[in-house]
């Protein structure tokens, strides 16, 4: 099958439609998700084709919305959840946290729990806070957790494949300022391993390493800095938890430094982690401090200042400049 160009939105639409026809234990809840399609259409026709018995809309109540699909998961449904804005999680943290991350170790392996918790995440559509932010973080610091997050529409379909097939709980994180992005999809395809970071752009100087709505200012800033004779390599690195440090650790041993960018604040962010692993494993091929670049340790601005909170070309290109002036 050739393959079909899509936007990324259209590609989760795709993936989820693939999986209610591939498994009639695949159910898909949520705000909305059902007569309106969801807030940004994702879920759009999905509950007209497969009916409200699989299509659910769910009370405004995320805790609800979550301990229902934990109690799916244990009869032997693969619930796929919708949080509305990544900011309206937190109502589920403590079912998310508690419970369904728990399941499997409290049992001995005997229970699974195979929900999957779509949440669109991350700014640069001028909403206001809860509506933009990038909580990932805080799951990925979850065992028992799997953290994803794609940056294109080929990874947006494969991914939600894979994670609803998956028996653990996934925490599904789609940037939505990428929605309408453009990308070529096979889905008759082989997928790759779904946690494996990938390099999407050769370079020689310096790694950029990037997941979800910043791997495309990571590459324009590889492009932009070609202009300049600099050779950057860009690294999607796809997964928050597990995280491929392979993939980072030989791109950093051919380059030398590495900048670390995601929306999220840098305080605490997944960037201090791969910052402290990389520094570790990479010490002696280290040319200068691993630099991280990201959103500011402060609530999120009106959509009047959101420009100058979110990272921008800019931004990385001054981390990229300071590495490279070590």
């Amino acid at each position: 099958m050739a393959a079909e160009k899509m936007s990324l939105s259209k590609a989760i639409n795709a993936s989820l439609r693939t999986a209610l026809e591939s498994d009639p234990k695949v159910l898909i809840m949520g705000e909305d998700v059902g007569k309106l399609g969801g807030v940004f259409r994702v879920t759009d026709g999905l509950q007209k084709d497969f009916g409200e018995d699989r299509v659910i809309d769910t009370p405004l109540a995320e805790s609800g919305i979550v301990g229902t699909a934990i109690g799916l998961a244990l009869r032997g449904y693969r619930p796929v959840v919708e949080i509305q804005f990544d900011g309206f999680v937190f109502p589920a943290y403590d079912q998310i946290v508690t419970q369904l991350a728990k399941m499997h170790a409290r049992s001995l392996g005997k229970v699974k729990m195979p929900v999957v918790i779509r949440i669109p995440y991350g700014g640069g559509i001028g909403a206001v806070e809860h509506h933009s932010e990038s909580p990932e973080a805080l799951f990925a610091h979850v065992a028992g957790l799997k953290v994803i997050s794609p940056s294109n529409a080929s990874d947006a379909y494969w991914m939600l494949q894979q994670a609803i097939g998956s028996d653990d709980p996934v925490i599904y994180f789609e940037p939505k300022r990428r929605y309408h992005d453009k990308g070529e999809v096979d889905t008759s395809a082989i997928p790759g391993p779904l946690h494996a970071a990938r390099v999407v752009r050769p370079g020689t100087d310096l790694t950029l390493a990037a997941y979800g709505p910043m791997v495309k200012v990571a590459l324009d800033a590889a492009a932009a800095a070609a202009e300049e004779g600099k050779s950057l390599e860009v690294v999607d690195l796809r997964s928050m938890s597990p995280i491929d440090f392979d993939t980072v650790q030989q791109s950093v041993e051919r380059t030398g430094r590495l900048v670390v960018v995601h929306e999220a604040p840098v305080f605490l962010g997944t960037g201090s982690e791969i910052a402290a692993r990389i520094t570790e494993r990479c010490f002696y091929h280290l040319q200068a401090p691993v630099l991280r670049v990201g959103g500011y340790h402060a609530p999120y601005p009106p959509s009047r200042l959101e420009d100058e909170y979110l990272p921008d070309l800019d931004r990385v290109l001054d981390a990229v400049d300071r590495a490279l002036a070590y």
